[in-house]
């Protein structure tokens, strides 16, 4: 048996072996089928002349003001711990505690990590730790493995690193299952293994001016000191629960839909499902094929665009298999596609090279439009695609009141858009019951179930579907930099701070990937992820250059860039007027969360800055 922790004999360095087993072999799944039935994958036609008028402004108005100040979520401390528990593995791997020095840690194994340490590897760096707190690799796909779980980006352009491992998909939109089982593929190809830290929580990371070190504590009793730190938790990693009088009275199976209970039965129970967001929509289906009923409580409904599944065919395989960088060409042209709707549905013949352009005919403007003009076509344009949306419920959901209620009304992506195409007809099925809470949610949890609008609702189980938190990782809070300030402090105290997302000033030597404000690859996140960790390599390979120096950012350059993400914000904000976790349910500061000017500029200023050099504060030490 290989020990926890040993020396591998090629580097000298300590290699690692605390994968955990699998906590029960009932985790397994699907992701959702190719359905046959045409009037479920197509769209209705798009209203003609349909304008995003006074009237239809006044009606989406009023549609969100009536939600505001509903989202009210509670920390998951104390009873709601249990919440969070990892229910996927076997207890943690014992090993000794670790309190020496390494060059990098990452803290997460998702994609971020294992793109940036197939970078860093490749340009000579090897004493790289990764702590992550779940029992395997994976990130998200580890945490989320609910029936039906399946990715939104067309797989062929989101998995990374699909030449490098000889793999294609099995679907167009892959299974949830199928690209965690892909990611311990990569990990153990890649030798990512020997550098995991499993069960291991980062519990506070400090900056030692004297050793110009990080003291990376853990809650395996471990003090790490490492010159550089990255923050690969991804942007939607910390689960969220409604706040709802009397959850904790609650006497039978509850269980949030990032940490699926394998060992609850859910054939010919009563459950209950609160939330109705992207995770909802793909659970649903399935778990009413043998729940005995089924009750959807739903505050805001999603938009539900066509999804319209496929397998991946032999003729697919044959083709990619004598294309050089086939993925990577595809994943590029999706790149290009600028509406978030067309790149999500992933046209086929524009995204394999069969055609130069996704758009199909256009006609040519007179003129050129002005801002305000194009701000209002883009609004027309996505409401006549929400209206479509709308149309589709009516063509498929028989029950008229229940059919009302499924009708979503904000501007189309202001919350995240959602893709199935057996979600509304499982509203047709009797045992299925959607319960409207519109508009401020549940009103209150009992012994025995839901308590709505005076009705009781009896429930074996109940499950949330009530989402992340948006940019909201726990380690924000146990990063302490150079003036004893955490990082969620210095951006409590001044707005958050950044440059291109990944520095913050008086944080030497650290990089955020995929936090706020970080930009650099639209609606693909692993596109993001290239960018950033392609970026993170050149500047450790910049500083080694160097002598192994410290790097800072300036705060002119820090203070610039926070201006222009609050600029391309506010600029933008008509797009996303509606409450979601996009903008903090309203509450969010301008610019403090998402990156909203778009990739080609977030490029532009990344490549100025590595051109020149002048955003950097390049410190030496003794250390």
């Amino acid at each position: 048996m290989t020990p926890p922790i040993r020396i591998d004999p090629a580097t000298g360095l300590k290699a690692f072996a605390t994968r955990a087993a699998k906590a029960t072999e009932k985790i397994a799944g699907v992701g959702y089928m190719p359905v046959k039935d045409e009037t479920l994958i197509t769209l209705p036609p798009a209203p003609a002349g349909a304008v995003f008028n006074a009237e239809e402004q006044a009606r989406y108005r009023e549609y969100n003001q009536s939600r505001a100040g509903a989202a009210d979520y509670i920390t998951m401390e104390g009873q709601f711990s249990k919440y969070l528990e990892d229910v996927y593995s076997a207890p943690p791997v014992e090993r000794e505690a670790l309190t020496d020095d390494c060059d990098i840690v990452i803290i997460g194994a998702g994609f971020a990590a294992m793109l940036l340490w197939y970078k860093v590897r490749e340009a000579g760096f090897r004493d790289v730790r990764v702590c992550e707190k779940g029992g395997d690799v994976g990130g998200t796909w580890y945490w989320n493995r609910y029936p039906g779980i399946a990715c939104d980006v067309e797989s062929y352009s989101y998995l990374p690193l699909l030449e490098e491992m000889g793999y294609y998909p099995t679907m167009k939109f892959a299974s949830g299952f199928e690209i965690y089982e892909y990611c311990q593929k990569m990990a153990e190809k890649l030798d990512f293994y020997d550098r995991c830290l499993f069960h291991t929580t980062v519990d506070r990371t400090e900056w030692d001016e004297a050793s110009a070190r990080w003291i990376v504590s853990t809650d395996r009793g471990d003090r790490m000191r490492a010159r550089v730190v990255v923050l690969a938790n991804g942007s939607l990693t910390t689960p969220k629960l409604a706040r709802i009088e009397g959850m904790e009275t609650f006497k039978g199976e509850a269980f949030h839909t990032s940490r699926w209970n394998y060992h609850v039965d859910l054939k010919d129970k009563r459950v209950g499902i609160i939330g109705t967001g992207a995770s909802a929509v793909q659970v649903v289906p399935e778990i009413a094929k043998v729940v005995k009923e089924l009750y959807v409580f739903q505050r805001t409904p999603s938009t539900i665009d066509v999804r319209d599944q496929r397998m991946t065919t032999p003729d697919e395989i044959e083709t990619w298999s004598k294309e050089p960088n086939w993925a990577k060409k595809r994943r590029e042209r999706l790149a290009r596609i600028s509406s978030g709707r067309t790149a999500l549905k992933g046209n086929d013949d524009y995204l394999s090279g069969k055609v130069d352009d996704y758009r199909g005919p256009r006609r040519t403007p007179e003129r050129k439009l002005t801002p305000e003009e194009l701000m209002q076509a883009q609004l027309n344009t996505n409401f006549r695609i929400m209206e479509q949306i709308r149309a589709r419920i009516d063509a498929i959901v028989k029950d008229p009141k229940t059919a009302a209620a499924l009708k979503p009304y904000y501007a189309y992506g202001c919350k995240r858009p959602t893709f199935h195409d057996e979600y509304l007809p499982t509203f047709n099925l009797p045992h299925v019951h959607l319960v409207d809470t519109a508009p401020v949610g549940v009103n209150r949890i009992n012994e025995a179930g839901v308590v709505h609008d005076g009705v009781q609702y009896d429930l074996d189980v109940i499950i949330y579907a009530t989402g992340f938190q948006w940019m909201g990782a726990g380690s924000f809070n146990m990063i302490v930099g150079r003036d004893g300030r955490s990082l969620r402090g210095k951006w409590a105290e001044e707005g958050v701070r950044t440059f291109l997302g990944l520095h913050s000033r008086g944080f030497p030597n650290l990089f955020i990937l995929s936090g706020p404000q970080s930009g650099g690859g639209q609606f693909n996140f692993t596109r993001t992820m290239e960018s950033q960790t392609d970026y993170v390599a050149w500047l450790l390979k910049t500083a080694r250059e160097r002598g192994n120096v410290l790097v800072d950012v300036s705060k002119e350059a820090e203070e610039a860039y926070s201006a222009h993400c609050r600029e391309a914000d506010l600029r933008t904000r008509p797009l996303r007027d509606c409450l979601s976790y996009y903008n903090g349910d309203g509450n969010a500061e301008p610019g403090s969360l998402a990156y909203y000017g778009g990739p080609e500029k977030w490029h532009e200023i990344r490549m100025q800055a590595q051109t020149t050099l002048d955003p950097y504060v390049f410190e030496q030490t003794a250390a």
